[in-house]
Protein backbone atom coordinates (compact mmCIF):
# COMPACT_ATOMS: atom_id res chain seq x y z
CA UNK A 1 0.00 0.00 0.00
CA UNK A 2 1.37 3.44 -0.90
CA UNK A 3 2.53 5.60 1.97
CA UNK A 4 1.68 8.87 0.18
CA UNK A 5 -1.53 10.17 -1.31
CA UNK A 6 -2.50 13.10 -3.53
CA UNK A 7 -2.84 15.37 -0.50
CA UNK A 8 0.82 14.87 0.37
CA UNK A 9 1.66 16.28 -3.09
CA UNK A 10 -0.75 19.18 -2.48
CA UNK A 11 0.92 20.01 0.86
CA UNK A 12 4.40 19.74 -0.69
CA UNK A 13 3.39 22.24 -3.41
CA UNK A 14 2.06 24.77 -0.89
CA UNK A 15 4.79 24.60 1.76
CA UNK A 16 7.27 26.82 -0.15
CA UNK A 17 4.49 29.27 -1.07
CA UNK A 18 3.03 29.56 2.45
CA UNK A 19 6.00 29.05 4.79
CA UNK A 20 3.92 29.09 7.98
CA UNK A 21 1.50 26.48 6.62
CA UNK A 22 0.94 23.71 9.15
CA UNK A 23 1.20 20.55 7.02
CA UNK A 24 -0.82 18.49 9.50
CA UNK A 25 -3.72 20.95 9.57
CA UNK A 26 -3.65 21.40 5.80
CA UNK A 27 -3.39 17.65 5.24
CA UNK A 28 -6.22 16.76 7.64
CA UNK A 29 -8.63 19.42 6.36
CA UNK A 30 -7.88 18.70 2.69
CA UNK A 31 -8.38 14.97 3.27
CA UNK A 32 -11.71 15.61 5.02
CA UNK A 33 -12.83 17.72 2.05
CA UNK A 34 -11.74 15.11 -0.49
CA UNK A 35 -13.36 12.23 1.40
CA UNK A 36 -16.57 14.27 1.72
CA UNK A 37 -16.54 15.03 -2.01
CA UNK A 38 -15.97 11.34 -2.78
CA UNK A 39 -18.88 10.26 -0.58
CA UNK A 40 -21.10 12.99 -2.07
CA UNK A 41 -20.42 11.56 -5.55
CA UNK A 42 -21.23 8.05 -4.32
CA UNK A 43 -24.49 9.36 -2.85
CA UNK A 44 -25.39 11.15 -6.09
CA UNK A 45 -24.77 7.94 -8.05
CA UNK A 46 -26.84 5.88 -5.62
CA UNK A 47 -29.68 8.38 -5.82
CA UNK A 48 -29.56 8.46 -9.61
CA UNK A 49 -29.61 4.66 -9.70
CA UNK A 50 -32.66 4.71 -7.43
CA UNK A 51 -34.33 7.54 -9.37
CA UNK A 52 -34.34 9.74 -6.25
CA UNK A 53 -33.58 13.43 -5.85
CA UNK A 54 -31.47 14.57 -2.91
CA UNK A 55 -34.41 16.36 -1.28
CA UNK A 56 -36.54 13.21 -1.62
CA UNK A 57 -33.86 11.05 -0.06
CA UNK A 58 -33.28 13.53 2.77
CA UNK A 59 -37.01 13.63 3.53
CA UNK A 60 -37.34 9.83 3.46
CA UNK A 61 -34.31 9.55 5.72
CA UNK A 62 -35.75 12.08 8.18
CA UNK A 63 -38.97 10.09 8.23
CA UNK A 64 -37.06 6.82 8.60
CA UNK A 65 -35.17 8.33 11.52
CA UNK A 66 -38.51 8.78 13.26
CA UNK A 67 -39.38 5.12 12.78
CA UNK A 68 -41.35 5.86 9.61
CA UNK A 69 -44.01 8.07 11.20
CA UNK A 70 -43.96 11.82 11.93
CA UNK A 71 -45.83 15.08 11.75
CA UNK A 72 -44.79 17.43 8.93
CA UNK A 73 -43.67 19.99 11.52
CA UNK A 74 -41.28 17.40 13.00
CA UNK A 75 -39.84 16.68 9.56
CA UNK A 76 -39.42 20.41 8.88
CA UNK A 77 -37.51 20.78 12.15
CA UNK A 78 -35.35 17.72 11.43
CA UNK A 79 -34.55 18.98 7.93
CA UNK A 80 -34.06 22.60 9.00
CA UNK A 81 -36.53 23.88 6.42
CA UNK A 82 -39.80 25.83 6.47
CA UNK A 83 -42.99 23.82 7.06
CA UNK A 84 -44.41 24.85 3.66
CA UNK A 85 -41.30 23.42 2.00
CA UNK A 86 -42.02 20.06 3.64
CA UNK A 87 -45.54 20.16 2.21
CA UNK A 88 -44.14 20.41 -1.32
CA UNK A 89 -41.73 17.57 -0.69
CA UNK A 90 -44.46 15.39 0.75
CA UNK A 91 -46.72 16.10 -2.23
CA UNK A 92 -44.06 14.67 -4.55
CA UNK A 93 -43.29 11.69 -2.32
CA UNK A 94 -46.99 10.94 -1.94
CA UNK A 95 -47.49 11.03 -5.71
CA UNK A 96 -44.67 8.48 -6.04
CA UNK A 97 -46.26 6.23 -3.41
CA UNK A 98 -43.39 6.70 -0.96
CA UNK A 99 -45.43 8.25 1.86
CA UNK A 100 -49.01 8.26 3.09
CA UNK A 101 -50.70 11.12 4.88
CA UNK A 102 -53.38 10.25 7.39
CA UNK A 103 -55.33 12.44 9.80
CA UNK A 104 -54.03 12.36 13.35
CA UNK A 105 -56.09 10.22 15.70
CA UNK A 106 -55.64 12.87 18.40
CA UNK A 107 -56.36 16.00 16.36
CA UNK A 108 -58.14 15.74 13.00
CA UNK A 109 -56.65 19.09 11.92
CA UNK A 110 -53.19 17.53 11.96
CA UNK A 111 -51.67 15.03 9.57
CA UNK A 112 -49.29 12.15 10.24
CA UNK A 113 -46.90 11.14 7.48
CA UNK A 114 -46.00 7.48 7.18
CA UNK A 115 -43.29 5.82 5.15
CA UNK A 116 -44.71 3.19 2.77
CA UNK A 117 -42.92 -0.04 1.93
CA UNK A 118 -42.00 1.49 -1.46
CA UNK A 119 -40.60 4.57 0.28
CA UNK A 120 -38.67 2.48 2.78
CA UNK A 121 -37.21 0.37 -0.04
CA UNK A 122 -36.15 3.45 -2.02
CA UNK A 123 -34.55 5.05 1.03
CA UNK A 124 -32.79 1.89 2.22
CA UNK A 125 -31.60 1.07 -1.30
CA UNK A 126 -29.85 4.41 -1.65
CA UNK A 127 -28.56 4.29 1.91
CA UNK A 128 -27.24 0.77 1.43
CA UNK A 129 -25.17 1.73 -1.59
CA UNK A 130 -23.63 4.58 0.37
CA UNK A 131 -22.99 2.34 3.36
CA UNK A 132 -21.10 -0.16 1.25
CA UNK A 133 -18.66 2.54 0.14
CA UNK A 134 -18.34 4.00 3.64
CA UNK A 135 -17.41 0.57 4.98
CA UNK A 136 -15.06 -0.08 2.05
CA UNK A 137 -12.98 3.03 2.62
CA UNK A 138 -12.91 2.69 6.40
CA UNK A 139 -11.76 -0.93 6.11
CA UNK A 140 -8.32 0.65 5.67
CA UNK A 141 -8.45 0.91 9.48
CA UNK A 142 -8.86 -1.83 12.06
CA UNK A 143 -11.81 -1.54 14.50
CA UNK A 144 -9.73 0.20 17.18
CA UNK A 145 -8.44 2.73 14.65
CA UNK A 146 -11.98 3.40 13.39
CA UNK A 147 -13.11 4.07 16.97
CA UNK A 148 -10.11 6.36 17.52
CA UNK A 149 -10.83 8.22 14.28
CA UNK A 150 -14.45 8.68 15.30
CA UNK A 151 -13.42 9.92 18.75
CA UNK A 152 -10.89 12.37 17.30
CA UNK A 153 -13.38 13.71 14.77
CA UNK A 154 -15.94 14.11 17.57
CA UNK A 155 -13.50 16.36 19.43
CA UNK A 156 -12.95 18.42 16.30
CA UNK A 157 -16.72 18.59 15.67
CA UNK A 158 -17.36 19.79 19.23
CA UNK A 159 -14.83 22.56 18.67
CA UNK A 160 -16.47 23.50 15.36
CA UNK A 161 -19.89 23.59 17.03
CA UNK A 162 -18.64 26.06 19.67
CA UNK A 163 -19.01 28.85 17.13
Amino acid sequence: MPTRDQVDDHVDRWMPIVPDLDPDVEGAITRVHKISAHLRKVKERALADGDLHVHEYDTLQALGGRDGRAAPSQLAADLGIAPNSVTGRLDGLSARGFVLRTPSELDRRRVIVELTEEGRAAWLGAMGAQGVEEHRILEALDPDERRLLSDLLRRVMIRADER
